[in-house]
């Protein structure tokens, strides 16, 4: 397993995303899910306090519930790394102290632990000063509420910035950064925030690492998807979207597994990349995600894909 950037935390080579349930998976669905990838040799969970807050009828918090419950019939918690986020939730969308302290004691009563292994900045905030910020993440790390902390959305200059004044003021650091990154779309890290991603040995765990589902191969030209991403994916069935489909067909008959595990195994390999995060609502959809877990590309086959 990956070892998470600096620290002694070791990660399952596929991070579950929790942002389906408690939306598209109701609680019997993701406690299958959450079984089966437990099963399968994974130990990595990400959720946030804004899931699933865009549903009719949700306030947020309903993900991280749904996992508090599941934990609390289980006795290998101190295996399983819990990920979760704080600036998206109406009422708690900045990153003041208040907002931070407040939010993840809500989290932690809502996911029933004493501890989160991994706590993101889910959105930097430019109306709040960074000192103010980290200093109330700081005082997570030195209370024992959060193991560690790690900056999500946020742009080259900015992570710099926020890194700088960590080593300055002896504070926690962050350990890892969640940006948006897989095969299709590539230039909002690949560039100025990898290299500081690299240069400062943070941890990548990329979010919509299959494009919103057009990487597991369902969206073809012609072929009307069920589905709440369906929109955002389909923008993808251009000239370029089609000739990776057609490389990751091959590739995935090759190694007879699906379509959706080569996009996250060439991601997998990515320099700086320790699990791309990947959600499931269905058994039939975590299937397709799981051989991710032992998966590894020859180089020619990362580099063909990278060339595309």
């Amino acid at each position: 397993m990956p070892i998470l950037s600096t620290t002694d935390v070791t990660v399952s080579r596929l991070c579950l995303g929790g942002n389906v349930f408690g939306w598209t998976a109701d609680e019997d669905a993701s406690f299958a899910v959450l079984d089966a990838y437990l099963d399968a040799g994974g130990n990595f969970l990400d959720t946030a306090d804004v899931y699933s807050a865009w549903v009719d009828g949700n306030s947020g918090g309903e993900s991280e519930t749904i996992i508090g419950k599941w934990l609390a019939r289980r006795s290998d918690r101190d295996q399983i790394v819990v990920a979760t986020k704080v600036g998206m939730l109406a009422g708690f969308n900045n990153q003041k102290r208040e907002t931070v302290l407040t939010s993840a004691e809500r989290s932690l009563k809502r996911l029933g632990v004493d501890h989160i292994d991994l706590y993101y900045n889910h959105l930097d905030d430019a109306n709040t000063p960074l000192e103010e910020t980290l200093a109330a993440y700081d005082q997570l790390v030195r209370d024992g509420k959060v193991r560690h902390i790690a900056a999500s959305n946020f742009s080259a200059e900015r992570l710099a910035k926020a890194l700088e004044i960590q080593e300055r003021e002896g504070f926690a650091k962050f350990v890892a950064l969640q940006p948006e990154y897989n095969l299709v779309s590539r230039d909002k890290f690949e560039g100025d925030l990898q290299d500081v991603v690299a240069k400062n040995g943070l941890a990548t765990v990329p979010y919509f690492s299959l494009a919103r589902g057009f990487l597991t191969g369902k969206y073809r030209p012609g072929v009307q998807v069920d589905s709440p991403r369906a929109g955002a994916a389909s923008k993808h069935l251009d000239e370029h979207g089609l000739q990776v489909l057609e490389v990751l067909d091959e590739l995935a008959e090759t190694h007879r597994t699906s379509v959706a595990a080569v996009a996250l195994a060439w991601l997998a390999q990515q320099p700086t990349v320790a699990a791309p995060i990947a959600s499931a609502r269905t058994l039939e959809q975590l299937n397709d995600l799981v051989p991710l877990l032992t998966l590894e590309l020859p180089q020619a086959e990362v580099d063909r894909l990278s060339a595309i």
